[in-house]
C-alpha cells in the first residue's frame, strides 16, 4: 500500500475531482462528492511518514510532498472537515459550490504536505481561489470582492518574503526562521492576514457568513487553520506571536458577546480561538506546537458542528438573529443537541475535545512559566462560555419560540452532524486518542479530579457573570462597528465631502485666474500702447517700479 500510494497526494484527489465535478450530474455528482474526501482522508494515513521526494525545478529543490506528523495532524482534520463538510451539503443544489468546495480543501491538503516554500505558495493561492468562489456561489459578488481583495493583499506578502527568504538564503526548503528581515516579517504578515490576526480580522467575520448554509462550514475549517500550519513550520517561538495571538483572543471574545448574528458570531469566535493556537506556536516548545495542531483539530471538529446547526437553523427558519429565534429545542431537538455538544466543547467542558486541547495549551504555557498568558486564556476561555454555553443556546434554543420552522434538516445534515458529535466526545473522553497523534501531550495531568473541578469551577463563575450582565447581554438588533469600517464605510462619507470641497477650490482659484488673468492682459495692452506712442508714464508709477527693482537688487546682493 506504500508502494501504491505513496507518490500520490490528497490534494490531487480532491482537486481533480472538484474539477470534474461540474461534468457530472445527479448520482453521479453526489458520489464523487463524497467520495473524493473519503479517499483523501484514507490517503492521509497510508502516506509513510518521511523527509518526502525532492523535485528539481529551475534548479530548485520542490519537496510537494513531505508527509511528517504535523501533516497527518492536520491532513486528518482537514480530511474530517471536508467528509463531513461533503456529507451535509450533498443536498446542497449548487454545482459550482460543491466543485469549489473540493478545490478548495484540495488546496488546504496540499498545504499541509507541502515541504517548500514555492508549493506552499501555490497551494495557498489556490487556497484563496476556492474560498472566494465559494462565497461567490451563494450569490454574494460584493462580499465574495471584499474577501478576495484582502487575500490578494496577503498573497503580495506572502510572496515578497517569499522571494526575498530565496534571494537570501539561496533555497525554498521551509525551516524555523524569526521575524528579523524585512523579507520574513513580510511573509509573517501574509501568514497572519489570513489567520484573521487583529486589526485585519474583520474579514473572517464579514465574509463567512455570507456563503451558504453549507458553504460556511467548509469556510470555518480550512483558511485559518492552514495559517496556523504554516506558522507551526516556519515562526515556531516568534516573540510576536504571544501578543498577537493574546489579542486575537480577546477580539474574538468582545465581539462574539456582542452579536446577535449567529454565524458572524460564530465568524468572531474563530478568531478568538485561532488566537490560543497562534500564542501557543508563539511559545515554541514541542508541547506547545503539538498543543497548537490538536487544538486547530478540535477546532475544526466543534466549529464545524457549530456552523452546521446554524446552517440547519438558517435553512429551516430562513433567520439567523438571535433577536428573532427562540424555542428551537422543542421543533429541532437534534440540531439543538449538535449546538450544544459543540458549544460546550468550544467552551472546554470536561469529555469534549476542547478540554483536551485547551488544557494541553495551558500545560505548555505553565511549562514555559508565561503566568501571564495563562491567567488571560483561562479568563478568556471561561468567558467564551458566556457566548458559546449560554448566550446562543439561551436565545436561540429555548425561550418563547419567534421563527417559524419550515424545513427540517436533511437525513444527511444529520448524519453529518451526530457523526461530528461522536468525533468530538470520543476524544474528550479517552484522550489517550488523541496522545498516539500527539506523544508529546502524554505528561499534560487532563481527567484528574482537581484539574476537572477547578474547569467546572470556571464555567460555574462564568455562569454567574451570565447572571448578573444579562441586560448587557441581551441580543439587539443593529450593526456592530468593526475595524473595517475604515475601508468600507470611511470612503464613503469622505469621499463625497472631499469632492464638494475640491468644487469648490477649484471654482474658487478658477474666480481668482480670471480676475489675475484679466489684470494682466489690460496691464499688458496700456504698457504696449504707451510705449507704441511713446507716452509719458505717470511719476507715482515710476517711482514704485524703480523701489521694486531697487528692492531685488538689495536682496540678490544680500544672498
Amino acid at each position: 500500500m506504500t508502494e501504491t500510494f505513496g507518490p500520490l497526494s490528497p490534494a490531487v484527489i480532491l482537486i481533480v475531482a472538484g474539477l470534474l465535478l461540474p461534468l457530472l450530474k445527479g448520482g453521479l455528482r453526489n458520489g464523487l462528492f463524497l467520495a473524493a474526501p473519503v479517499a483523501a482522508l484514507a490517503l492521509v494515513w497510508a502516506l509513510p511518514l518521511g523527509p518526502g521526494i525532492a523535485i528539481d525545478w529551475l534548479g530548485m529543490q520542490l519537496v510537494p510532498l513531505a508527509p511528517d506528523r504535523m501533516a497527518r495532524i492536520f491532513g486528518t482534520a482537514f480530511g474530517i472537515a471536508a467528509v463531513t463538510g461533503a456529507l451535509y451539503g450533498i443536498s446542497q443544489s449548487s454545482g459550482l459550490e460543491k466543485a469549489t468546495a473540493l478545490i478548495y480543501a484540495g488546496a488546504a491538503q496540499g498545504i499541509a504536505f507541502a515541504g517548500d516554500l514555492v508549493t506552499l505558495f501555490v497551494f495557498w493561492e489556490i487556497l484563496a481561489i476556492g474560498s472566494t468562489l465559494v462565497i461567490w456561489s451563494n450569490g454574494n459578488a460584493r462580499a465574495g470582492l471584499r474577501y478576495a481583495l484582502i487575500h490578494v493583499l496577503g498573497g503580495v506578502l506572502l510572496l515578497a518574503g517569499i522571494s526575498a527568504e530565496i534571494a537570501g538564503a539561496g533555497g525554498v526548503a521551509m525551516h524555523p526562521m524569526r521575524a528579523d528581515s524585512i523579507g520574513r516579517w513580510l511573509m509573517l504578515s501574509g501568514i497572519l492576514l489570513n489567520a484573521g490576526a487583529f486589526p485585519l480580522s474583520a474579514w473572517v467575520a464579514d465574509a463567512y457568513p455570507k456563503a451558504s448554509w453549507s458553504g460556511a462550514v467548509f469556510l470555518s475549517a480550512f483558511t485559518t487553520k492552514a495559517a496556523v500550519l504554516v506558522l507551526i513550520r516556519l515562526f515556531p517561538g516568534e516573540p510576536a506571536l504571544l501578543w498577537i495571538g493574546l489579542a486575537m483572543a480577546v477580539y474574538g471574545l468582545i465581539y462574539a458577546l456582542l452579536e446577535n448574528d449567529i454565524r458572524k458570531l460564530l465568524s468572531y469566535s474563530i478568531v478568538g480561538q485561532v488566537g490560543f493556537m497562534v500564542v501557543a506556536v508563539g511559545v515554541g516548545t514541542p508541547l506547545a506546537l503539538a498543543a497548537a495542531a490538536l487544538h486547530a483539530l478540535a477546532h475544526i471538529l466543534y466549529k464545524s458542528l457549530l456552523m452546521m446547526a446554524a446552517g440547519s437553523i438558517l435553512r429551516a427558519t430562513g433567520e439567523t438573529r438571535l433577536s428573532a429565534l427562540g424555542g428551537l429545542a422543542r421543533s429541532m431537538p437534534f440540531t439543538a443537541v449538535a449546538m450544544l455538544i459543540g458549544g460546550l466543547s468550544l467552551a472546554a467542558l470536561p469529555l469534549t475535545a476542547g478540554f483536551v486541547s485547551k488544557s494541553a495549551i495551558l500545560a505548555a504555557l505553565a511549562e514555559d512559566q508565561a503566568r501571564f498568558y495563562w491567567f488571560a486564556l483561562s479568563a478568556v476561555s471561561a468567558g467564551s462560555f458566556l457566548y458559546i454555553g449560554l448566550k446562543l443556546p439561551w436565545f436561540a434554543l429555548f425561550g418563547a419560540p419567534r421563527a417559524t420552522v419550515a424545513l427540517e434538516p436533511a437525513t444527511s445534515m444529520k448524519a453529518a452532524m451526530g457523526l461530528l458529535c461522536v468525533l468530538i466526545l470520543g476524544p474528550g473522553c479517552f484522550p489517550g486518542w488523541l496522545m498516539e497523534l500527539a506523544p508529546e501531550i502524554a505528561g499534560v495531568p487532563i481527567l484528574t479530579i482537581d484539574h476537572i473541578l477547578f474547569q467546572i469551577l470556571m464555567l460555574i463563575a462564568a455562569s454567574c457573570i451570565f447572571v448578573g450582565a444579562w441586560p448587557l447581554l441581551q441580543p439587539k438588533a443593529g450593526f456592530t462597528l468593526d475595524v473595517d469600517w475604515l475601508w468600507r464605510e470611511l470612503p464613503r462619507l469622505v469621499v463625497p465631502r472631499w469632492r464638494s470641497n475640491l468644487d469648490k477650490l477649484r471654482l474658487s482659484l478658477s474666480a481668482v485666474g480670471e480676475g489675475l488673468s484679466q489684470g494682466w492682459s489690460a496691464f499688458r495692452e496700456e504698457t504696449l500702447r504707451r510705449l507704441t506712442l511713446a507716452g509719458n508714464w505717470p511719476t507715482g508709477q515710476i517711482a514704485f517700479w524703480a523701489t521694486a527693482l531697487l528692492a531685488i537688487y538689495v536682496l540678490i546682493a544680500a544672498l
